[in-house]
């Protein structure tokens, strides 16, 4: 009996740990390729898993923080999928590579139009959707994309509950992207990695032009050594020869 109770127990436990689990792993996240470094651009996928088992998620809405707006924003194209981008007008504008710009994507789209057997993310799967994104704000750690996720019987998931200091994990919690100190420059470090390198081209050219300049004094003076002492010995021969025919 005692047995059988424990064992009754540690089921329902073990139940609701993989209960939990499954639900805490099934959010709609955001993820960058490498790094998201501040001030700079890169590249995000939005992971989007299918929570229900008898319908599949036909639509996705990805809204852009208003307060940190990004100049750059372009999807990759997703087989089965429709992309809308929207723009707003900007409050402020924004100042990028010293052009201003007025307005700045606010919503990405994605919209399954794929077959009828096989629209959209299926029970059990799950997709993910990837943006080139920048130039990344150099004034916050994190950027919260408040995400709603649709169904095909008519479902409706808001992802967009902000994760509060000290508190316990929201319910439906809007996706975050945490963003890494910024870097150098790449393309900096390109310029000046270049011009190094055009220098010490330019040092290794004139190494080289002295060498070879060296190297022609060299053989012009040991050819007119050359020369004097075969001028000295016809000039010696000649005067043999001339003693010999006096005797």
């Amino acid at each position: 009996m005692n047995v059988s109770r424990i064992a009754l127990a540690g089921g329902v436990a073990a139940s609701t740990v993989l209960i939990l689990a499954g639900t805490a792993s099934a959010h709609v996240s955001v993820q960058p390729q490498g790094e998201a470094a501040k001030g700079g651009y890169a590249t995000i996928n939005f992971k989007v898993p299918n929570e229900r088992d008898n319908a599949s998620t036909t639509k996705l809405e990805v809204n852009f923080p208003t307060d940190h707006p990004l100049s750059s924003v372009m999807p990759q194209p997703v087989p089965g999928w429709k992309i809308d981008v929207t723009k707003s007008k900007l409050a402020k504008p924004l100042e990028v590579h010293g052009s201003k710009i007025n307005e700045a994507v606010s919503k990405v789209t994605w919209t399954a139009d794929g077959s009828k057997s096989d629209l959209g993310i299926l029970p059990g799967e799950f997709q993910q959707f990837p943006l080139s994104v920048g130039q990344l704000p150099e004034d916050t750690d994190q950027l919260v994309f408040k995400t709603i996720q649709t169904y095909d019987n008519k479902e409706v998931v808001r992802w967009i509950e902000e994760q509060k200091d000290g508190a316990e994990e929201p319910e439906s919690p809007a996706p975050v992207l945490k963003l890494t100190a910024a870097t150098a420059d790449e393309h900096g470090a390109a310029d000046k990695s270049g011009a190094a390198g055009a220098d010490q081209a330019k040092d290794e050219h004139t190494e080289a032009s002295s060498a070879s300049s060296s190297s022609s004094d060299t053989t012009a003076r040991v050819l007119g050594i050359v020369g004097i002492l075969i001028g000295a010995a016809g000039v010696a021969f000649g005067v043999l020869a001339g003693r010999r025919r006096t005797a």
